[in-house]
């Protein structure tokens, strides 16, 4: 009888032996979500923050531009619309959000090194 109960026992464990560690089984998956928090998350999270800021710093009289291509003077702020003046009396109201930047930094012009 005390063989068979060794028998039993030896199963057992070879059993638990052949089955991998849950843990190792997801290292590619948390590997992988580790690539993609590096690569695309944090810059695209750090860009609207610098964004945020940069549309929370706006103030009448700013020179901007849209993400849809118009360039004009902030002539009045709410806090979801901006009133841009594009010409002399003509006024168009845009979102908040779809301004693109300052207009200055469209028109500087980049150093270029020589070597």
């Amino acid at each position: 009888m005390n063989l068979f109960v060794s028998n039993v026992f030896a199963q057992a464990s070879t059993q638990n032996a052949n089955q991998p560690n849950p843990i190792i089984s997801f290292l590619p998956f948390i590997l992988i979500f580790v690539i993609f928090y590096f690569l695309m998350i944090r810059p695209q999270k750090k860009k609207m923050q610098e964004e945020s800021s940069m549309i929370n710093a706006l103030s009448k009289g700013d020179e901007i531009y849209t993400k849809s291509g118009i360039i004009g003077t902030i002539y009045g702020l709410t806090d979801k619309i901006v009133t841009l003046e594009v010409s002399e009396g003509v006024k168009l109201k845009v979102l908040k959000n779809q301004i693109g930047g300052s207009a200055k930094k469209l028109f500087e012009k980049k150093e270029e090194t020589k070597k």
